[in-house]
């Protein structure tokens, strides 16, 4: 199918042929009839990504400072490979999506439905349930297409709690401006519209509004003052896109005393305290289109808010939208000032940057025949390969094709002699970008094909924790070989399950426990199986901070951070020591007035041998320290690792320090290991048991911080 996506180092938009996604339980897949390009939200994408390096910087600092920090941690090579990858991965844009459903996973909604969704600028999209709403059938596709910019209004408005007889200022007359003055006019408010675009004034005007016109230097203190009849305006709505502090500035000197301003565009916010303290003035940004957005409870597992509670969710904003349509109290047919098939969409993306006056650009996209049709639904797209393969040359299919996995996996079996065959992501978008660059056979959206077929000996699993099990007792049970990114799992029964499953399949199976592949851990260990005595092991993890709300903290999805990354160095000091674990004892920071930290632990360890393990998984420190440092003691001696960039010995002959240019930190090597056995040349890379020890013991230490 196409899609509209933009690359944010070039600034190059394209309509790129990428896999359809499949239907999705709680989800609506729809086939799109027409889109609406954004002029505020979308023209601000377009301008940093057709920016020079520079200006991306002075636009996001804070990206600088933590591009600095990772310099200063894992060195030169590493961040500007990171930063290179980030600013090539292709976005998809686009937000405002009209079609009819093709297959209605949730309840409410059938087939042949026609839909607004914030799906994006693509042929077929999948949007959650509760992102959707049902077109009335008096109502056009042209005009629906604005529904998602009007719930922004919608919700910009009743953060302002108007009431009859108020006056309203609008600053900014784009769509959302001219559809919010419209809005509170049917609110029986008396608004006050202020733009430079004479036409859109005009516009304005037509719908009831007074104007003030900023192009003929008028003052919209002083004309605000006398349109609420020397008051003060009950309330200012700001939905423009300005890097000037000057419009919160009017905004609070045209209010009345206790007077709201809500802000739903982009504006400087340098506020002057003295404006706001005398009059008790309120100030509020606006959040999208409405109470559920950005909550992934609401939006992703479809638990809608009681209406009781939340009378006004982001879904029954739109549906409140679609019914100002069509009563014909919202008129958005003045607001198309363009259209063009979605096959020309690079054109509208040329008008936006041109700063050429639009308003609502349309992007259409036919139909077509019987054959079109199934090109629009097909879940894969092939790329043109010559068939250089070494003869034996393991076929490797990729299921998830995320940020790590497309990038640092995908280069690690790709330099170890694989055969780049499927890449398969949910949305098709990272599949198709990241398979046509490293050179994939093919691109999908179909995990089950690409797990299923005979052509394939090797399954890598890079997606969402809450995956890995199933996929990959799908994938040993289809005779595969298996390579897991971590964790292998998140819960015991699964862990039983793939060790069964494993032991009868024949197959090798891997976890992406790449650091004891290290190459500075492979020194570490030849000098430690000098030494008879027992080992101390203490390893000491800067995690940093992730916000509790990220998917790799939901104990259904990503199952907590021990379970996701502290299982990384429990499997190091196992490794380091050479015995099994004997015990383990974990201990998480105490938050005062709720539960433990479960991301702050030590993880205390003990190896059958008389060694000692101590993981400290650490997520309340500064990002400008480095991240991991691993040391061990014994007989006397010292090794300090640091970073995985240098080696330091304390009282071992002949070895005192081993330093490297770059960050390593065994992926390669690791990937190398696993195809080496598959191929019957090497053992397994770690052994099934100890695989299922660490992976048992990841799980339980996650319990325990969990208390």
């Amino acid at each position: 199918m196409k899609q509209v996506l933009q690359n944010l180092s070039s600034g190059e938009t394209l309509v790129a042929d990428v896999p359809a996604p499949l239907p999705r339980a709680g989800s609506l897949r729809i086939a799109t009839s027409v889109t609406l390009v954004s002029a505020g939200t979308e023209r601000m994408l377009v301008d940093f990504a057709r920016g020079s390096l520079v200006s991306k910087a002075r636009q996001q600092p804070e990206k600088v400072r933590q591009t600095l920090d990772k310099m200063r941690s894992d060195g030169l090579v590493a961040t500007v490979q990171a930063v290179r990858s980030k600013l090539v991965e292709p976005l998809a844009l686009g937000y405002c999506n009209v079609g009819r459903v093709i297959d209605a996973g949730a309840d409410g909604f059938a087939a042949g439905d026609r839909v607004v969704s914030n799906g994006r600028h693509a042929e077929i999209v999948v949007a959650p349930v509760n992102l959707c709403a049902r077109i009335p059938d008096d109502v056009s596709d042209d005009h629906a297409v604005f529904t998602v910019l009007g719930a922004i209004a919608l919700q910009g408005i009743r953060l302002a709690q108007p009431t009859l007889g108020e006056s309203f200022a609008v600053f900014g007359l784009g769509s959302i401006g001219l559809m919010a003055v419209q809005m509170l006019i049917a609110n029986g408010c008396r608004v006050l519209a202020i733009d430079n675009n004479t036409e859109r004034l005009e516009l304005a005007r037509r719908f009831g509004a007074d104007i003030c016109d900023l192009a003929a230097d008028e003052d919209p203190v002083s004309h605000a003052t006398a349109f609420s009849r020397g008051r003060g305006v009950d309330g200012v709505l700001l939905a423009l896109s300005s890097t000037s502090d000057e419009p919160v500035a009017q905004a609070a000197r045209m209010s009345r005393k206790r007077g709201r301003i809500v802000l739903v565009g982009v504006t400087g916010l340098k506020l002057n305290r003295a404006d706001f303290y005398d009059k008790e003035l309120s100030f509020q940004v606006s959040c999208s289109y409405g109470p559920g957005r950005y909550d992934p409870v609401y939006e992703e597992k479809g638990q809608d808010y009681p209406v009781g509670f939340v009378r006004w969710t982001e879904q029954r904003n739109f549906e409140a939208v679609l019914d100002l349509l069509a009563s014909g109290r919202l008129d958005v047919a003045p607001l198309i000032s363009h259209r063009v098939a979605i096959d020309d969409a690079a054109q509208a993306y040329d008008l936006l940057a041109s700063g050429k006056s639009s308003l609502g650009i349309l992007l259409d996209y036919p139909q077509g025949d019987a054959d079109d049709q199934a090109r629009r639904l097909n879940s894969e797209i092939r790329f043109a390969r010559p068939n250089t393969a070494p003869v034996g040359a393991p076929r490797v299919a990729f299921i998830g094709a995320g940020n790590y996995g497309g990038r640092v996996l995908v280069d690690a079996f790709g330099k170890s002699g694989a055969v780049l065959d499927t890449i398969v992501s949910a949305n098709g978008v990272s599949s198709a970008r990241h398979g046509e660059k490293a050179g994939f056979r093919r691109a999908s959206s179909d995990a089950a094909s690409a797990i299923s077929d005979p052509d394939v000996d090797v399954v890598c699993i890079a997606t969402r924790h809450d995956s890995h099990a199933s996929f990959t007792l799908d994938a040993l049970r289809a005779g595969k070989h298996v390579f897991v990114e971590k964790p292998l799992a998140l819960h015991r029964e699964e862990l039983e399950d793939i060790a069964n499953a494993a032991a009868s399949a024949g197959k090798i199976l891997a976890v992406g426990f790449n650091r004891r592949f290290a190459p500075m851990v492979i020194r570490m260990k030849e000098l430690l199986a000098t030494m008879a005595e027992p080992k101390a092991l203490v390893m000491t993890v800067n995690a940093g901070a992730i916000p509790v709300d990220h998917w790799v903290q939901d104990p259904v999805v990503g199952g907590g951070r021990l379970v996701g990354e502290a299982c990384h160095f429990i499997d190091l000091l196992r490794h380091l020591a050479g015995a099994p674990i004997s015990a383990m004892t974990v201990a998480a920071v105490d938050r005062t007035g709720g539960p433990p930290r479960s991301d702050t632990a030590t993880i205390s360890l003990r190896f059958a041998d008389g060694s000692i393990g101590a993981v400290h998984y650490l997520a309340n420190g500064h990002k400008g320290h480095p991240k991991e440092r691993l040391e061990a003691y014994c007989g006397g001696r010292v090794l300090c690792l640091d970073n995985f960039r240098k080696l330091t010995g304390h009282g071992w002959p002949g070895f005192r320090t081993l330093r490297s240019w770059r960050q390593d930190k065994g992926q390669q090597a690791c990937a190398a290991a696993f195809l080496a056995a598959v191929r019957g040349v090497a053992p397994p890379p770690v052994p099934l048991d100890e695989l299922i020890e660490v992976s048992r013991l990841s799980i339980e230490a996650a319990e325990q911080a969990a208390g």
